[in-house]
């Protein structure tokens, strides 16, 4: 039976209950960014437009859809931390994720501890296993394919400090899926998270 596929131009509308892409393109990681602004006071938010871009070295890249706090203060002070989103922390991640005043911190939000980066600013989460050290190294207005504008903005940033909790460390390798990784599922309010026995191993061919 020949497959029958339901086809859209997303400039004219996807005609469905919610919009597809995002959950064709799922799971995505989440990029819980901690900034500071020129004042010094703390930020917090988890975007799921990100990911890691280059291995040597490594640049890390998040987008968001409008000219937000976390993109403005990595901007304006060249850094952020990176930190991992873990499913013991999903109600912070979603709490953190507020709409709050301008100059309120999502630390005092979500009740968040905080520990100090060894190279930028902008704090860690102490309670996640692993945090990345950023400094930007370049941002970037997106735009469509005629060229105007849209009101998103990417940053990317080299990695210049790397936090491991070292109980996540096995025989000094990394384990990540014990960690249970929170993902976007891409639906309004769907996650998924990664356990061990879905792991599956294939080696490159030679």
């Amino acid at each position: 039976m020949q497959t029958q596929f339901y086809s859209y131009q997303p400039q004219q509308g996807h005609g469905l209950p919610h919009d597809p892409i995002p959950s064709l393109i799922a799971p995505r990681p989440i990029g819980w960014i901690s900034t500071c602004d020129k004042q010094g006071r703390t930020n917090l938010a988890p975007y799921s437009f990100f990911n890691i871009f280059n291995y040597s070295p490594p640049i890390l890249v998040f987008s968001s859809v409008g000219k937000k706090d976390s993109v403005t203060n990595a901007i304006e002070t060249g850094e952020f931390v990176y930190n991992l989103a873990t499913l013991e922390l999903a109600q912070q991640i979603n709490l953190s994720s507020a709409m709050l005043p301008h100059g309120e911190s999502e630390f005092d939000l979500t009740q968040l501890s905080t520990l100090p980066s060894t190279l930028v600013t902008p704090p860690r989460i102490a309670q996640t296993p692993v945090s990345l050290e950023c400094v930007v190294t370049e941002y970037q207005q997106l735009k469509r394919a005629d060229g105007s504008l849209l009101d998103t903005w990417m940053v990317m940033g080299e990695v210049v400090m790397v936090h491991i909790d070292k109980a996540t460390l096995e025989q000094g390798l990394y384990n990540s899926a014990r960690q249970k990784p929170l993902m976007r599922a891409g639906g309004p309010a769907d996650y998924y998270w990664i356990e061990e026995q879905q792991k599956l191993e294939m080696y490159r061919p030679k």
